[in-house]
Parts: structure tokens; C-alpha cells; sequence
């Protein structure tokens, strides 16, 4: 087994990409209502930040073709994705409009509920930190819910799940 060091920096990006891709993470979509319509876009830098008050996190790229809408979002929804939602999780990862065939609904302040998510977080939007190349939007959750089920993961740039301990 060979083991990589490098400095952090442009000519290594594809090795930091690699050594942060050995952390899997669960896989969200949020989503928000714009004056064009629902959006949404698919997040893995998702995190709780404070239980009182209730306070969670995700991380946008300053250079998504979404950043307007989401940097901007008074309102917006956190869904925790479900393993059978793999398909919708890399709709939104391609298109931030691909409503057209989402079993969805109306939310709270209009914001976008997508259906049978493990969990969803609705979210006003409370501070917004530049860091590098993202901004960290930290949203206030006004509501929480949240089902049994198994949740979609995400590692090494593959989508995945648990395994059912015998």
C-alpha cells in the first residue's frame, strides 16, 4: 500500500480531492423557491451546528451556476437523501430545474418539499461566511422531520449505502 503526501495547493488539487473523497458523507439535495420557479441543487458538505439554537450548515461554490440563487436564498430546505434516491440526487446534481418529474410540494414559505427524503430541515437563512472558494450558509431550522430508512452516502466519488448488520 502506497502512501501519497503532498502541500496542499493548484498543482495538487486532484490529490486533496482525492485524500477528502476517503471521508464518505451522507448526500442532501436542497432546495428553494425563486421568483422562476423551485430550485435545487444536490450538497454533501452538510453538518449541525447548534442545538440551541437549532442551527445547521452546507457549503455553496462560488462558482456554481447556482450560486445566485442559493447565496441569496431567504428560504431554503436541506433534504437528507435515502438510498433508493440516488437517481434524484444526481438529477440535481446535474440540473438545479429538473423539477418536471420530482414528486414534490409546497413547504413552508414556499420553499420546495421533496417526497420520502430520510429527513428534511427547513431552513430561514441566518449567516453567510466566505471560506476559499465556498460559502458557508448557515441556516436557522425552523422545522425538522425525518423517517426510518437507510441514507445515500457518498465516497471516493461513487454513491453507495449501508450494509444491514446480521
Amino acid at each position: 500500500m502506497t502512501e501519497t503526501t503532498f502541500t496542499p495547493g493548484p498543482e495538487t488539487a486532484r490529490a486533496f480531492r482525492d485524500a477528502l473523497g476517503c471521508f464518505g458523507t451522507g448526500v442532501t439535495v436542497v432546495t428553494a423557491m425563486t421568483k422562476h420557479g423551485p430550485a435545487g441543487i444536490t450538497a454533501n458538505s452538510f453538518a449541525s451546528v447548534s442545538l440551541d439554537p437549532a442551527l445547521v450548515l452546507w457549503c455553496l461554490a462560488n462558482t456554481s451556476a447556482r450560486y445566485d440563487t442559493f447565496a441569496n436564498a431567504p428560504y431554503f430546505a436541506i433534504h437528507v437523501m435515502a438510498e433508493d434516491q440516488h437517481d434524484l440526487a444526481q438529477s440535481f446534481a446535474r440540473d438545479g430545474l429538473a423539477f418536471a418529474h420530482v414528486d414534490w410540494q409546497p413547504g413552508l414559505n414556499g420553499v420546495p418539499n421533496l417526497r420520502n427524503a430520510l429527513a428534511r430541515f427547513d431552513c430561514r437563512l441566518d449567516a453567510r461566511y466566505p471560506a476559499g472558494d465556498h460559502q458557508i450558509l448557515v441556516g436557522e431550522v425552523l422545522s425538522a422531520t425525518h423517517r426510518p430508512g437507510k441514507g445515500l452516502m457518498f465516497k471516493r466519488g461513487q454513491f453507495g449505502g449501508f450494509t444491514d448488520l446480521l
